[in-house]
């Protein structure tokens, strides 16, 4: 019986392991993908696009492996709580690898049409955030870190605020139709970001549940603050 825990353990690290570097190629996605829209590189999108078949298996590979331990092992309720976490996670992981095709595949319906310097400029900071909140997700649970991942939250402030202020960005191109059309597809770009950024936050949610027992969004959009 022993031996079975132990391999069932091991599993369930090997599984996790999996988690983590399907992060990493989706954290790496978005990084190319923000890299080809500031650069004009079309190669390096399409890269992206082409890649994300890497970040599909890893999601299916995993939870093909979760499936079979919950047919074949019968976790306690520690185990139980980490496994529905990685599976949890694993989702918002291919949901950021879709994220980085989104942008990637809106860069190049566009790539021919002049650009807004300052669009760009706030697109890229974006980018930079949204990679700095998976990264620190990530490491929340390689960690088991649960003031980490409370950091989510106050790390997705200024992404929010980027988002909701491009709409002003791309007003300010209203009077050149072809630079309003391009800015136009930046803003549904931006918002593919500001997702990576909510992704994120779910997955620093998904660990504190794993670490403290009790699941509770870090943010309630339906039950706003008083003010």
């Amino acid at each position: 019986m022993g031996g079975t825990r132990q391999a069932f353990h091991e599993e369930l690290d090997s599984i996790e392991l999996e988690v983590l570097v399907e992060g990493e190629l989706a954290e790496r996605a978005i990084d190319r993908a923000v890299t080809a829209l500031v650069t004009g590189d079309a190669d390096l999108a399409r890269r992206v696009i082409a890649e994300d078949d890497a970040v599909d298996e890893r999601y299916l590979s995993v939870e093909r492996r979760i499936l079979e331990v919950l047919a074949l092992q019968t976790p306690v309720a520690g185990d139980l709580r980490r496994l529905s976490a990685i599976l949890h996670i694993n989702l918002h992981l291919e949901r950021i690898g879709d994220q980085a095709v989104n942008a990637a595949k809106i860069f190049l319906s566009v790539r021919d049409l002049p650009a807004g310097t300052t669009v760009l400029s706030h697109l890229n900071e974006m980018g930079d955030m949204v990679r700095a909140m998976i990264r620190t997700a990530l490491a929340s649970l390689r960690d088991r870190d649960l003031e980490l991942a409370l950091t989510l939250t106050v790390m997705d402030d200024p992404v929010d605020r980027l988002n909701m202020g491009m709409y002003r960005e791309v007003a300010a191109l209203a009077s050149d139709p072809q630079m309003l059309e391009w800015g136009l597809r930046m803003n549904v770009l931006a918002r593919q970001l500001e997702r990576v950024g909510d992704n994120a936050v779910d997955i620093g949610e998904q660990v504190a549940f794993l670490l403290t027992g009790e699941f509770r969004e870090f943010t309630d959009a339906s039950h706003p603050e008083a003010r």
